[in-house]
């Protein structure tokens, strides 16, 4: 697909390659932080619940409140900060972040935690959006998509490196330790931001009712629904990954922690191979890993029988799904134009209501009684519809 990116944008800044290296060093230190916190309460809710006194579930809205403050927070904050300049609203957003989560440490009660996880949760979508465009901005040319997915790579390495450790010292030091944890990533970074990003004069802000201009686009809405739809596919499997491992495959509990990292490296190398698809041929790369998702959904739902054949085809469902957000965070910025920084932000919008949605659907085929298998097959389906959004998309914009 040609790219709809201002010229402005478009050009490469004049930056030698160690401190692009840094910069993008510092952005992922932000997604590092941003995927710890996102995912170490879903290890902690047994400690954070007899904490405070609650049930478990009732400690699983901390969870929720998370992805709620994401949703809301990625276009409002896009919106409202279209003049600000990049870097400065970079630093900002990591200190509201940082903020958000030190507040967590601290809460007196569940109610104060709701907050706090609400709070930190705003800044996330709106951070993703412009660290993606500042590292395509920075990047070298034809290499848009890999520095998108640089970016994204610290979320993707938190699930392997920063989630263990912090739900580890969490178990053993106390659930807000965690937390204090992931403050003093957001601290490092927002020094590491300081110091390493360069100072961005020439990449353009707008203004907010230009990026609101973004909602107006039926391109948008598309390939946020190839997200919505595509990436819930993942989620309806991942929510429920232990009981499936443990309950259909006969892996011990104690093996869980490994299938978990098992799924993180997979989310790593799909990462890396999304940027590296999306560079060569955006459309193209996008079409082949939503039909990858689908297949290895579907072969899922046999594999997972055993556990020699259930974590390589877990491994490849990690690979899929992470391959998808790189070249859907690019397609967004080529076709919102001018309003790219809401665009971006929406995408983390997206992939939170797919995450909440695949999950919920995921629970509902096996409260009916169809076994932890079917949520595969429900993905598999999902990856389907994607794949369909996906098509009308390119087939719209090319009639146009």
């Amino acid at each position: 697909m040609t790219s709809t990116l201002p010229t402005r944008e478009l050009s490469t800044p004049v930056v030698s390659s160690t401190v692009r290296r840094r910069a993008m060093f510092a952005l992922a230190m932000g997604g590092f932080g941003i995927g710890t916190t996102e995912f170490v309460a879903m290890g902690l809710l047994p400690q954070i619940a007899g904490g405070l006194g609650v049930s478990e579930p009732t400690a699983g809205h901390v969870i929720t409140a998370y992805a709620l403050g994401v949703v809301v927070g990625a276009p409002l904050i896009a919106a409202l900060t279209a003049r600000t300049p990049r870097k400065v609203l970079l630093i900002a957003l990591m200190v509201a972040f940082t903020l958000g989560n030190a507040a967590a440490i601290v809460a007196p009660n569940y109610g104060g935690l709701m907050v706090a996880r609400f709070v930190a949760g705003l800044p996330h979508g709106a951070y993703f959006g412009v660290a993606s465009l500042v590292a395509a901005h920075l990047a070298a040319r034809g290499q848009r998509a890999k520095a998108v997915a640089t970016v994204m790579a610290g979320l993707a390495v938190a699930n392997v490196i920063g989630v263990p450790v912090a739900a580890w010292i969490g178990q053993h030091l106390g659930w807000r330790s965690a937390f204090a944890v992931v403050a003093v990533i957001g601290t490092a970074t927002v020094l590491a931001i300081c110091a390493w990003v360069p100072p961005l004069q020439d990449l353009r802000t707008s203004d907010p009712r230009t990026e609101l201009g973004a909602l107006r686009r039926g391109q948008v809405w598309l390939t946020l629904i190839v997200g919505t739809v595509g990436f819930g596919g993942m989620f309806a499997v991942y929510t429920y990954v232990a009981s499936t491992m443990t309950e259909v495959a006969g892996l011990p509990m104690t093996l869980v922690p490994v299938v978990l990292m098992v799924y993180g490296l997979g989310m790593v190398a799909g990462n890396v191979l999304g940027g590296v698809l999306a560079d060569r041929a955006l459309t193209r790369g996008l079409f082949t890993v939503l039909a990858a998702l689908v297949v290895v959904l579907a072969v899922f739902a046999v594999a997972a029988r055993n556990p020699y054949t259930a974590l390589p085809v877990l491994f490849l469902i990690a690979v899929a799904g992470s391959a998808l957000v790189p070249g859907l965070q690019t397609r967004l910025m080529d076709v919102a134009a001018d309003a790219q920084t809401l665009a971006a932000a929406l995408n983390h919008s997206a992939l939170n209501i797919a995450n909440a949605f695949g999950a919920w659907i995921g629970g509902v085929v096996i409260a009916a009684g169809f076994g932890y298998t079917a949520p595969a097959l429900v993905g598999a389906g999902l990856a389907a519809a994607g794949l369909a959004v996906l098509a009308l998309a390119v087939a719209t914009a090319r009639r146009r």
